[in-house]
C-alpha cells in the first residue's frame, strides 16, 4: 500500500509539473493542465491510476484550504461593506445565468429539476483566473480590482450556502430547522475561541513562522472536523475558521504563507476530477457543451456590462470587467461534485457541467490575454505585471 500511494503521488506531481509548464508557455489556465493530467493517467487514458481513494482524501484538503483562505481575508466589517456594494449585482447576474443555462438544458431535453441543477454551478466566476489575469496595480489599487474581488467574495458566500443546502438535502425537516442553530453556535464558538485563546497563542510565537502556519492549519482542520460532526460540512467549518481568524493582526501574513499549501493540495483535486472524464459521455454532451459554453459566457458578460453601466461606470470599464468575469469557476466543479453525490445529476449532466467549465476557462483566458492588460498578455503592449 505504501508503494502504491508513493507511486500515485509521485506520478501526479511529475505529470502535473510537466503539463503545467507547458500550459504556462501556451498561456493556458494551469487548472486545465491538472485536469488533462488526471484524464491521461486515469482509466480513460493510459490507465496508470485505477483507485483514487487515497488521493481523493488528499484532494479534500485542497478544497478545505481554499475555503479557509477565502474566509481569512474577509474581516467581518469588510465582508459587510463588500456585500452591500455588490450583492445585488451578483444576485442579478446569478439569476440570469441560471435562467439562461437551465432554459437551454430544458430545451435540449433534460428534466426540469436536472436542468436547474446543471445551470446552478454556472453562476460563479473563476477566482483563480480573474485574479491571475489582473495586473497587480489593478487588483490592489483600482476600482476594477475592488469590484472583481467583491463580486468573487459574494459568489464564495453563495457557494458556501449552496454546499450547506445540497449537503443536507436528504435530512428531515427538524434537521433543516437545526442547521441555522448549528451554524450560529459554530460561528459564536469559533469567534470566542479565536479571540480568547488562539490569538494569544499565536502572539507568543509570532517570530516562528512554521509554528504559526501549523497553528493556522490546525485551527482550520479542527473547525472542519467539528463542522462535519455536527451535520454541516468540513468546507463550512474551514470557511468559518477563516473568517474568525480574519480579525487577527496576522491574518494577511497567514493568508500569504498558506497559499502554497492550498495550491499544492488543489492539484490533487483537479487531477482526481480529470480522472473522472469519460470520453463516451463527453461525446454525448459535446454538441450541447459547444453551444452552452458561449451562451453562458455571453449572458454573464452582457449582464455584468449592463449592471455596471446602470451604476454609472463608463463603457470601457463595464466592457472589460464584464469580459474578465465571463467564465465558469473552480467552484462550479466543486458544486457539481456535491450535486452528483446528492443524486441530483445524471452522468450526462455531470459531464456537461465539467466540459462547459473547462471550455469557458480556456476561451476566457484566450480572450482576456489577447485583449486586455494582463501579466500573461499575448501582446507585449498589453503585458502588465
Amino acid at each position: 500500500m505504501g508503494e502504491s500511494v508513493f507511486f500515485q503521488i509521485s506520478l501526479i506531481i511529475i505529470t502535473c509539473a510537466v503539463l503545467s509548464w507547458g500550459a504556462l508557455l501556451l498561456r493556458q489556465p494551469i487548472i486545465v493542465a491538472y485536469l488533462i493530467g488526471g484524464f491521461l493517467c486515469g482509466t480513460s487514458g493510459f490507465g496508470l491510476i485505477h483507485d483514487t481513494a487515497v488521493i481523493d482524501g488528499i484532494s479534500d484538503l485542497g478544497i478545505t484550504l481554499l475555503l479557509f483562505l477565502a474566509g481569512i481575508v474577509l474581516h467581518p466589517r469588510r465582508l459587510n461593506e463588500l456585500l452591500r456594494q455588490t450583492l445585488l449585482l451578483t444576485l442579478i447576474n446569478s439569476a440570469t445565468a441560471i435562467l439562461v443555462c437551465s432554459g437551454f438544458c430544458l430545451l435540449w431535453g433534460f428534466r426540469p429539476i436536472e436542468a436547474f441543477f446543471i445551470g446552478l454551478p454556472f453562476i460563479f466566476s473563476s477566482t483563480i483566473l480573474v485574479i491571475k489575469l489582473l495586473p497587480t496595480t489593478a487588483l490592489h489599487h483600482k476600482r476594477m480590482g475592488a469590484y472583481c474581488i467583491a463580486i468573487l467574495i459574494a459568489q464564495d458566500i453563495i457557494a458556501v450556502t449552496l454546499l450547506i443546502l445540497i449537503g443536507s438535502q436528504d435530512g428531515s425537516p427538524m434537521q433543516w430547522l437545526l442547521l441555522p442553530v448549528k451554524g450560529i453556535a459554530l460561528i459564536a464558538a469559533a469567534f470566542a475561541f479565536e479571540q480568547l485563546i488562539l490569538r494569544r497563542a499565536m502572539a507568543r510565537c509570532d517570530r516562528f513562522h512554521e509554528i504559526l502556519q501549523l497553528l493556522a492549519l490546525g485551527w482550520c482542520l479542527l473547525l472542519a472536523l467539528i463542522s462535519d460532526k455536527i451535520g454541516l460540512s468540513h468546507e463550512i467549518g474551514a470557511f468559518v475558521a477563516g473568517v474568525a481568524l480574519a480579525r487577527s493582526p496576522l491574518a494577511f501574513f497567514l493568508s500569504e504563507q498558506l497559499k502554497p499549501f492550498r495550491d499544492f493540495f488543489l492539484v490533487f483535486f483537479f487531477f482526481v476530477l480529470g480522472t473522472q472524464f469519460n470520453p463516451s459521455a463527453m461525446r454525448a454532451v459535446a454538441l450541447p457543451a459547444l453551444i452552452l459554453c458561449p451562451l453562458m459566457m455571453a449572458s454573464k458578460y452582457g449582464t455584468f456590462r449592463w449592471l455596471f453601466r446602470r451604476i454609472e461606470e463608463d463603457a470601457p470599464f463595464a466592457h472589460e470587467t464584464g469580459a474578465r468575469l465571463a467564465q465558469a469557476s473552480e467552484f462550479s466543479l466543486i458544486l457539481v461534485i456535491a450535486e452528483q453525490r446528492a443524486g441530483l445529476l445524471s452522468v450526462n449532466g455531470f459531464q456537461l457541467v465539467q466540459l462547459v467549465t473547462v471550455l469557458s476557462m480556456l476561451l476566457s483566458s484566450y480572450l482576456v490575454t489577447a485583449r486586455f492588460p494582463s501579466p500573461l498578455a499575448s501582446n507585449p503592449k498589453l503585458k502588465q505585471d
